[in-house]
């Protein structure tokens, strides 16, 4: 595949992926951010990143706990920028049990594992759609 395919299929995934994570957190809080727009693109190009490399040998349940942990890492490496180096007060979680600085939270942490289980899902759709790859069997261990 030639290297600016592969940008483009990267850039239209991460529009996407940015996309439905402000729309997410609009749903569900009322408000977001630019940064999410970011912050989600990052997320789902590489959750689906480690389903196109290792969904054939890691079932969904693994890819959703991989997912889940990417991206409460990438929140809060983002958290510790936008929160606390920028001041931009973006999210604050220190109201949330089992938090850390504030920053992300267990319950948190396990709602984006079920996310990153749709977003596997979306991303074998949107390349099997948009891109005419092939639609992906799945195992769940």
């Amino acid at each position: 595949m030639k290297r600016m395919q592969k940008w483009c299929r990267a850039l239209v995934l991460f529009c996407i992926g940015g996309v439905l994570y402000v729309l997410i957190e609009e749903i569900a809080r009322g408000r977001s951010h630019w940064s999410m727009l970011l912050l989600g693109g990052m997320c789902f190009l590489l959750i689906g990143a480690i389903n196109e490399r290792f969904c054939r040998s890691m079932g969904l349940f693994w890819q959703m706990l991989l997912g889940g942990g990417i991206i409460t890492v990438l929140e809060l490496i983002t958290g510790l920028f936008v929160n606390v180096w920028m001041g931009w007060n973006v999210w604050d979680y220190s109201n949330m049990p089992l938090n850390l600085w504030g920053q992300i939270c267990l319950p948190y942490s396990l709602l984006w594992a079920v996310i990153s289980l749709a977003a596997v899902f979306l991303d074998d759709w949107l390349r099997w759609k948009l891109f005419e790859e092939p639609h992906r069997k799945y195992k769940f261990f």
